[in-house]
């Protein structure tokens, strides 16, 4: 059970094991995408579709028909990962083996929604990927088995999640074979340490300046490549996104421009300031600092805001 690219990664994975046998895969139904709203699969079910794979997409989890159909195949077990709606009781007690959820965090911090980003965003040095056996809870279940990655100074919240995706693929196959075979003892989560990663929103872009440029840099590579950090110049206001920067030692007032050139535009933060290296003036294309400082010319004293 998945739906984006993070659970197609798993997918595949089990596809490559011969001794697994996958009976079915439930993702959620077909969105609109794109400037025409077409009807779009997800990642999942298209890689399902071209394995020959039967294809489950209900509305509602809750709903007794698709409990009925999922019922028909008898599963010994039912891997999850990022599936996009919560399990009720009868489902997760409907496999002998119970249902084992991929969790990008190293609960019980960052439970919910947004993992990845959360541990970007607040500075920690490494995260992970936690398999769990699910119970009724928002990711509380028994801790099966974890791996550890740690954070670098070039990943932002894409290239984790690709880091992650593979990790947890992996860590899924080993770990329901261990499960499978009785090796695996289900630890309770530890009750010290647990943290709630809420769901973003757009808004979490905004970028305050009188922040210290560490915590803005954060930001920027925690919500790349969505919502993206964000910032607005000039009068009226046009918005700037902000796709890669980095901190360096500068001060001034905070949203001030100290320098801008082809190396990159300088902005003073509440501690530090952060060198702006590739953005995007709304409407415009992604650009190199040089690129956009031709057509769109910033100066030593502007303000952002």
């Amino acid at each position: 059970m998945g739906t984006p690219e993070l659970a197609a990664a798993s997918l595949q994975a089990l596809l490559r094991e011969p001794k697994f046998k996958i009976v079915a895969v439930v993702t959620q139904p077909d969105r609109p995408k794109g400037r025409d709203l077409k009807l779009q699969p997800s990642p999942v079910k298209e890689l399902a579709l071209r394995a020959g794979i039967p294809v489950l997409q209900p509305e509602k989890a809750r709903a007794d028909d698709f409990f009925d159909a999922l019922k028909q195949f008898q599963p010994d077990l039912i891997a999850v990962a990022a599936y996009g709606q919560i399990l009720p009781q009868r489902i997760l007690d409907l496999p002998r083996l119970g249902c084992l959820n991929v969790h990008t965090s190293l609960l019980p911090k960052y439970r919910g929604a947004s993992p990845i980003q959360s541990a970007i965003l607040h500075g920690d040095a490494e995260t992970g990927v936690t398999i769990m056996k699910m119970d009724a809870g928002l990711d509380t279940g028994a801790i099966l088995t974890q791996e550890r990655t740690p954070i670098e100074d070039l990943d932002n919240a894409q290239t984790l999640h690709d880091r992650l995706a593979q990790i947890g693929a992996k860590l899924l196959v080993h770990t329901i074979s261990d499960c499978a075979a009785g090796k695996i003892q289900p630890r309770p989560q530890p009750a010290e340490g647990m943290t709630h990663a809420p769901k973003i929103k757009k808004e979490d872009g905004r970028i305050d300046w009188s922040q210290p440029a560490k915590t803005i840099w954060n930001r920027v590579r925690a919500f790349t490549p969505w919502p993206v950090a964000f910032t607005h110049f000039g009068n009226p206001p046009a918005l700037l996104k902000i796709w890669q920067a980095e901190p360096v030692d500068h001060s001034g007032k905070p949203g001030e421009v100290l320098h801008a050139d082809k190396s990159g535009i300088v902005v003073a933060c509440g501690q530090g300031a952060l060198k702006i290296t590739t953005l995007q003036r709304e409407g415009g294309k992604r650009l190199a600092a040089q690129e956009f400082l031709t057509g769109c010319p910033l100066k030593p004293g502007e303000l952002l805001h």
